[in-house]
């Protein structure tokens, strides 16, 4: 279908899920620059020592490195007509580099931009969602503690292993997450908006087809 799309939302949102079902209904490519990283650390390209020197050595990605992967993705012959980028942009400035990349001047962005799409959700509904998963130390099935609960508190269904909740999704360490997205990620939001890019926010609270569903409205129904 043609359409060349970027997916934001906070963690525990159901981003990459609705990414790659999007990806799959429109018959173009899911890019996900975190994705691309992962890989390249698996490797031995160029790019791939690149990156693993950075990440050996404790340091971020610098944007010249992103840049140059995002750039190179995007020209790739599968995503000439459409794409979904996900985890791109991060800052304003990654954000005015997209758009030299595109080849789009604000406010004509939309010209090489179809939807940019937001999905919302409160905080504290993310923070139940991800901080209520436990899963399985033993053979890592996973549960939560209201949506799917195991019949015995504590304890696996298929197993009968312990089950734990990991560091990443303790209450603190979620809120903390759910934080640095907002301070992040906000002020790229409020650029597309300041500069005519084609914002759709959409709800994103209820089952994957409940807000697929909005998601394909959103970008079609404009």
């Amino acid at each position: 279908m043609g359409e060349k799309l970027i997916l934001f939302g906070p963690p525990g949102v159901g981003k990459g899920t609705q990414a790659i079902r999007l990806s799959a209904a429109l018959r173009v490519p899911h890019i996900s620059t975190g994705d691309i990283l992962r890989a390249s650390l698996q490797s031995h390209t160029p790019l791939g020592n690149v990156v693993r020197g950075y990440v050996e050595s404790g340091k971020l990605v610098p944007d010249e490195t992103i840049l140059e992967i995002v750039r190179d993705r995007l020209a790739m012959r599968d995503a000439r007509d459409g794409f979904v980028l996900d985890g791109f942009p991060r800052t304003v400035s990654q954000a005015e580099s997209l758009a030299e990349m595109l080849g789009g001047i604000p406010p004509r962005i939309d010209s090489v931009v179809d939807s940019v799409v937001v999905l919302d959700a409160p905080t504290d509904e993310l923070v139940a969602r991800l901080s209520g998963r436990r899963i399985c130390e033993s053979c890592q099935a996973s549960y939560h503690v209201t949506s799917r609960p195991p019949k015995r508190a504590g304890t696996c269904d298929r197993c009968g292993g312990v089950l734990i909740q990991r560091t990443d999704d303790a209450e603190e360490t979620v809120r903390f997450r759910q934080q640095d997205y907002l301070q992040k990620t906000q002020p790229v939001i409020d650029y597309f908006v300041k500069n005519a890019w084609p914002v759709r926010m959409v709800d994103a609270i209820g089952d994957i087809d409940q807000v697929f569903g909005r998601v394909y409205a959103a970008v079609f129904w404009r």
